[in-house]
């Protein structure tokens, strides 16, 4: 008989490979590399990621590692940028790349500028652009753009984006300072060029050592990629059944904790993948965030876990004088103690500079209506 993992128990196998659970004293580096990246298109915020994830993580850990060309930023899972190790950059870029070039046709703004375009040539001449220095996508475009007048620039450096493995240079990402988004191709930023032999196995195996237990839709809405159920049938994984009788897949040996193991109060970030990379996102995402009917348009609400769950969401607030965090929970929770001094813990770790820190629980949340 087929066993079955209650959501709870779901959530915490999954918290229990996101280190959320307990943080690991592994290295950045392999962290990042467990995780199969961080999704990181903001210059700044997954670095709470690693903070929530990483014991005694300071922002330099990754920061020193974006300069050294270790860690790079690029589109890869999703068409999103994130944050992977320089070896991952080559080894999982190729497999997606499908799903970058689909993106470039269909895409609603671009793609009809882009019928009927020698792309081949156009790809030449960007890696050529790109390989004399990094370039703003508004910079690409212009240069492009005198090759091509008849295309507008947004469309083809858009192209070039989605066509091309770009990382997303530094200082852009590095914690402290700031800089343009500047682009260069991986083969220059790296000295490599991506894998001729990019395996689809691996990166499934990967997921469900860092997501799992999973079922193919889950798996299909992590990386883009469709029609992988004959991937995860011919894999040797364990087969599981979630409380609504969903298929589920997952490695023999990965950690399925018991539902009652206790999950400590957790800061995630705008983007955090444990958020996003599921289909079904029940095994962590409460009723309760649908019911605030967050505007779409405004700033991505920040979430913490009370019991391996989302229970209500965060806001940094600064000056030179005062930086506070603002919680703000779903509803009346008995933990609250927990959450502030988590709270007080993750202000230490965002605004060390500022000298007066407040950690401030306001009512809890009012769905909009």
């Amino acid at each position: 008989m087929t066993p079955v993992l209650s959501r709870r128990a779901l959530g915490r196998a999954t918290l229990a490979r996101q280190f959320l659970l307990a943080r690991t004293d592994r290295s950045v580096p392999e962290v990042v590399t467990h995780l199969v990246g961080l999704q990181a298109q903001t210059p700044h915020t997954w670095y709470t990621g690693l903070w929530s994830r990483v014991a005694g993580f300071t922002p330099g850990l990754a920061a020193d590692l974006l300069v050294s060309r270790e860690l790079v930023r690029i589109a890869v899972m999703r068409t999103t940028i994130h944050l992977v190790t320089a070896e991952d950059a080559l080894k999982l870029r190729p497999v997606v790349q499908s799903v970058l070039e689909r993106d470039v046709f269909r895409n609603f703004t671009h793609g009809r500028d882009l019928q009927g375009l020698d792309v081949d040539a156009v790809v030449a001449a960007g890696r050529a652009l790109l390989a004399e220095k990094p370039r703003t996508n508004k910079e690409l475009g212009a240069l492009l753009h005198e090759r091509w007048p008849d295309r507008t620039p947004t469309a083809l450096a858009y192209a070039i984006r989605c066509l091309v493995p770009l990382v997303q240079v530094p200082p852009r990402g590095v914690w402290g300072r700031s800089g343009a988004i500047a682009h260069t191709s991986v083969e220059a930023w790296l000295g490599e060029s991506v894998a001729d032999e990019p395996s689809v196995d691996d990166m499934v195996l990967r997921y469900l050592a860092a997501f799992g237990p999973a079922t193919v839709k889950d798996v299909q809405t992590w990386c883009g990629l469709t029609r992988l159920r004959e991937v995860v049938e011919r894999l040797p994984l364990l087969r599981l059944r979630d409380e609504d009788g969903q298929e589920l897949f997952d490695l023999p040996d990965a950690p399925r904790p018991e539902e009652d193991v206790p999950a400590p109060a957790r800061f995630l970030y705008d983007f955090d993948n444990i958020l996003l990379s599921h289909a079904d996102r029940r095994r962590v995402v409460t009723a309760d965030v649908r019911a605030q009917n967050y505007d779409p348009h405004g700033p991505v609400p920040q979430f913490f876990l009370v019991d391996g769950a989302t229970a209500g969401d965060w806001k940094l607030h600064r000056t030179k004088e005062v930086a506070t965090l603002e919680l703000r929970p779903f509803g009346k929770l008995s933990t609250m103690d927990e959450v502030e001094r988590e709270g007080g813990r993750l202000l230490a770790f965002l605004a060390p500079d500022v000298p007066k820190h407040e950690v401030r629980t306001t009512s809890p949340a009012v769905p909009r209506p």
